[in-house]
Protein backbone atom coordinates (compact mmCIF):
# COMPACT_ATOMS: atom_id res chain seq x y z
CA UNK A 1 0.00 0.00 0.00
CA UNK A 2 1.62 3.43 -0.83
CA UNK A 3 0.15 6.67 0.39
CA UNK A 4 0.69 9.91 -1.54
CA UNK A 5 2.14 13.05 0.63
CA UNK A 6 1.24 16.12 -1.86
CA UNK A 7 3.87 18.72 -0.52
CA UNK A 8 7.80 19.35 -0.46
CA UNK A 9 10.29 16.93 1.23
CA UNK A 10 11.58 19.27 3.36
CA UNK A 11 8.23 19.82 5.55
CA UNK A 12 6.63 17.10 5.30
CA UNK A 13 9.29 14.70 7.79
CA UNK A 14 6.05 14.22 10.33
CA UNK A 15 4.09 13.26 7.95
CA UNK A 16 6.67 10.42 6.25
CA UNK A 17 6.69 9.02 9.70
CA UNK A 18 3.10 9.05 10.58
CA UNK A 19 2.12 7.08 7.47
CA UNK A 20 4.84 5.15 7.63
CA UNK A 21 3.44 3.57 10.35
CA UNK A 22 0.82 1.47 8.05
CA UNK A 23 1.89 1.99 4.72
CA UNK A 24 4.45 3.14 2.28
CA UNK A 25 4.92 6.97 2.06
CA UNK A 26 5.67 8.93 -1.21
CA UNK A 27 6.00 12.57 -1.02
CA UNK A 28 5.32 14.21 -4.37
CA UNK A 29 4.42 16.91 -6.39
CA UNK A 30 3.71 14.90 -9.43
CA UNK A 31 0.46 13.78 -10.55
CA UNK A 32 1.69 10.34 -12.32
CA UNK A 33 3.69 9.48 -9.41
CA UNK A 34 0.36 10.33 -6.57
CA UNK A 35 -1.98 8.86 -8.96
CA UNK A 36 0.37 5.19 -8.63
CA UNK A 37 -0.61 5.75 -4.80
CA UNK A 38 -3.50 4.13 -2.91
CA UNK A 39 -4.36 7.20 -1.02
CA UNK A 40 -3.26 10.51 -0.38
CA UNK A 41 -2.42 12.58 2.56
CA UNK A 42 -2.52 17.03 1.97
CA UNK A 43 -0.36 17.72 4.97
CA UNK A 44 -0.35 21.12 6.80
CA UNK A 45 1.79 24.07 5.96
CA UNK A 46 1.22 27.70 4.99
CA UNK A 47 -1.64 29.81 4.19
CA UNK A 48 -3.76 29.18 0.82
CA UNK A 49 -3.61 31.95 -2.11
CA UNK A 50 -6.63 33.78 -1.29
CA UNK A 51 -7.80 34.42 -5.10
CA UNK A 52 -8.77 30.66 -5.13
CA UNK A 53 -11.61 30.97 -2.60
CA UNK A 54 -13.01 34.28 -4.56
CA UNK A 55 -11.40 36.72 -1.49
CA UNK A 56 -8.84 39.57 -1.97
CA UNK A 57 -5.42 38.73 0.80
CA UNK A 58 -7.03 40.10 4.48
CA UNK A 59 -4.36 38.51 6.63
CA UNK A 60 -2.97 35.65 4.61
CA UNK A 61 0.51 34.42 4.76
CA UNK A 62 3.78 31.89 3.89
CA UNK A 63 1.64 31.49 0.58
CA UNK A 64 2.79 28.82 -1.79
CA UNK A 65 0.63 29.39 -4.50
CA UNK A 66 2.42 26.62 -7.19
CA UNK A 67 2.41 24.21 -3.85
CA UNK A 68 -1.17 25.20 -3.99
CA UNK A 69 -2.33 24.68 -7.32
CA UNK A 70 -0.95 20.76 -7.19
CA UNK A 71 -2.79 19.85 -4.27
CA UNK A 72 -6.02 21.10 -5.73
CA UNK A 73 -5.05 18.99 -8.87
CA UNK A 74 -4.22 16.14 -7.08
CA UNK A 75 -7.41 16.33 -4.94
CA UNK A 76 -9.24 16.71 -8.37
CA UNK A 77 -7.27 13.37 -9.30
CA UNK A 78 -8.09 11.84 -6.20
CA UNK A 79 -11.65 12.49 -6.42
CA UNK A 80 -11.87 11.30 -10.24
CA UNK A 81 -10.06 7.57 -8.90
CA UNK A 82 -12.14 7.57 -5.86
CA UNK A 83 -9.05 7.26 -3.92
CA UNK A 84 -9.08 8.23 -0.42
CA UNK A 85 -8.06 11.51 0.70
CA UNK A 86 -6.69 12.91 4.22
CA UNK A 87 -6.44 16.35 4.62
CA UNK A 88 -4.69 17.39 7.74
CA UNK A 89 -4.40 21.39 8.92
CA UNK A 90 -3.87 23.11 5.81
CA UNK A 91 -5.01 20.07 3.96
CA UNK A 92 -8.16 20.26 5.77
CA UNK A 93 -8.65 23.69 3.90
CA UNK A 94 -7.45 22.66 0.69
CA UNK A 95 -10.27 19.87 1.13
CA UNK A 96 -13.07 22.81 2.37
CA UNK A 97 -11.74 25.30 -0.86
CA UNK A 98 -11.57 22.89 -3.52
CA UNK A 99 -14.81 21.52 -3.07
CA UNK A 100 -16.38 25.45 -2.96
CA UNK A 101 -16.17 26.39 0.28
CA UNK A 102 -14.24 29.64 1.73
CA UNK A 103 -11.88 30.42 4.98
CA UNK A 104 -11.49 32.83 7.36
CA UNK A 105 -8.19 34.27 6.77
CA UNK A 106 -6.92 35.55 10.29
CA UNK A 107 -9.12 34.36 13.62
CA UNK A 108 -10.32 37.34 15.89
CA UNK A 109 -7.71 37.63 18.75
CA UNK A 110 -9.51 35.24 21.37
CA UNK A 111 -9.63 32.40 18.73
CA UNK A 112 -6.21 33.14 17.67
CA UNK A 113 -5.27 32.55 21.42
CA UNK A 114 -7.04 29.61 21.75
CA UNK A 115 -5.46 27.52 18.96
CA UNK A 116 -2.05 29.54 19.94
CA UNK A 117 -1.31 29.63 16.20
CA UNK A 118 2.02 31.74 17.52
CA UNK A 119 3.15 29.94 20.07
CA UNK A 120 2.96 25.94 18.91
CA UNK A 121 0.28 23.49 19.84
CA UNK A 122 -2.63 24.37 21.99
CA UNK A 123 -4.82 21.66 23.51
CA UNK A 124 -8.38 21.82 23.80
CA UNK A 125 -11.53 20.18 23.83
CA UNK A 126 -13.52 19.36 20.82
CA UNK A 127 -17.65 17.93 20.44
CA UNK A 128 -17.90 15.46 17.86
CA UNK A 129 -20.67 14.93 15.62
CA UNK A 130 -22.85 11.82 16.24
CA UNK A 131 -22.28 9.15 13.75
CA UNK A 132 -19.62 10.61 12.62
CA UNK A 133 -15.80 8.73 11.97
CA UNK A 134 -14.78 9.85 15.05
CA UNK A 135 -17.18 9.37 16.83
CA UNK A 136 -16.74 5.77 16.50
CA UNK A 137 -12.58 6.24 17.01
CA UNK A 138 -13.37 8.94 19.90
CA UNK A 139 -16.88 9.03 21.21
CA UNK A 140 -18.92 12.17 21.48
CA UNK A 141 -15.81 14.56 22.46
CA UNK A 142 -12.15 14.46 22.43
CA UNK A 143 -8.88 16.54 23.42
CA UNK A 144 -7.21 17.79 20.26
CA UNK A 145 -4.20 19.82 19.19
CA UNK A 146 -4.07 23.29 17.56
CA UNK A 147 -1.60 25.37 15.56
CA UNK A 148 -3.31 27.53 13.06
CA UNK A 149 -4.74 31.28 12.64
CA UNK A 150 -6.91 30.25 9.55
CA UNK A 151 -10.55 28.09 9.62
CA UNK A 152 -13.13 26.82 7.65
CA UNK A 153 -16.04 29.92 6.97
CA UNK A 154 -18.29 28.49 4.13
CA UNK A 155 -18.22 24.62 4.17
CA UNK A 156 -17.65 23.45 0.64
CA UNK A 157 -20.15 21.15 -1.46
CA UNK A 158 -21.00 17.76 0.05
CA UNK A 159 -19.01 18.58 2.94
CA UNK A 160 -20.40 18.22 6.57
CA UNK A 161 -18.10 19.45 9.96
CA UNK A 162 -17.77 16.21 11.97
CA UNK A 163 -16.26 18.05 15.06
CA UNK A 164 -15.66 21.24 16.19
CA UNK A 165 -14.28 23.53 18.72
CA UNK A 166 -17.36 24.34 21.35
CA UNK A 167 -15.26 27.83 23.15
CA UNK A 168 -15.71 29.43 19.26
CA UNK A 169 -17.42 27.12 17.19
CA UNK A 170 -14.60 26.57 14.67
CA UNK A 171 -14.93 23.24 12.26
CA UNK A 172 -12.11 20.73 13.87
CA UNK A 173 -13.01 18.50 11.20
CA UNK A 174 -15.14 17.38 8.08
CA UNK A 175 -16.53 14.39 6.26
CA UNK A 176 -17.65 14.49 2.68
CA UNK A 177 -21.20 12.95 2.29
CA UNK A 178 -20.48 10.46 0.11
CA UNK A 179 -16.83 10.45 -1.10
CA UNK A 180 -13.82 8.65 0.85
CA UNK A 181 -12.54 11.85 1.92
CA UNK A 182 -11.91 13.37 5.08
CA UNK A 183 -9.83 16.49 7.00
CA UNK A 184 -9.19 17.36 10.57
CA UNK A 185 -7.87 20.62 11.34
CA UNK A 186 -5.63 19.29 14.08
CA UNK A 187 -2.31 17.68 14.45
CA UNK A 188 -2.35 13.37 14.59
CA UNK A 189 0.49 13.32 13.44
CA UNK A 190 2.15 14.85 16.35
CA UNK A 191 -0.45 15.28 18.91
CA UNK A 192 0.48 14.25 22.97
CA UNK A 193 -1.23 11.10 23.83
CA UNK A 194 -0.21 11.71 26.90
CA UNK A 195 -1.47 15.35 27.36
CA UNK A 196 -4.76 14.63 24.96
CA UNK A 197 -5.65 10.99 26.46
CA UNK A 198 -6.36 9.79 22.91
CA UNK A 199 -4.04 8.58 19.95
CA UNK A 200 -3.40 10.14 16.23
CA UNK A 201 -2.70 6.75 14.83
CA UNK A 202 -6.75 6.41 15.19
CA UNK A 203 -7.03 8.70 12.71
CA UNK A 204 -4.39 6.79 10.47
CA UNK A 205 -5.94 3.77 10.91
CA UNK A 206 -9.01 4.35 9.61
CA UNK A 207 -7.71 6.32 7.01
CA UNK A 208 -6.26 3.22 5.76
CA UNK A 209 -9.78 1.06 6.01
CA UNK A 210 -11.03 3.56 3.72
CA UNK A 211 -7.76 2.43 1.15
CA UNK A 212 -8.59 -0.94 2.13
CA UNK A 213 -12.15 -0.82 1.27
CA UNK A 214 -11.55 1.38 -1.89
CA UNK A 215 -9.54 -1.70 -3.08
CA UNK A 216 -12.06 -3.85 -2.40
CA UNK A 217 -14.74 -2.01 -4.41
CA UNK A 218 -12.14 -1.79 -7.17
CA UNK A 219 -11.52 -5.57 -7.28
Amino acid sequence: MKIAIIGRTADTGNYVRFAETAAEAVVTLNMGEAAGCNGLILPGGGDITPAFFGEKNDGSGNIDTELDIIQFQALELAVRKSMPVLGICKGMQVINVGFGGSLIQDLPAASRALHCYENGDKYHSSAIRRGSFLEMLYGSSATINSAHHQAVKRLGRGLQAVQWCPADQGVEALAHETLPVIGVQWHPERIDSAIAKISGEAVLSYFVSLISASAGQCC
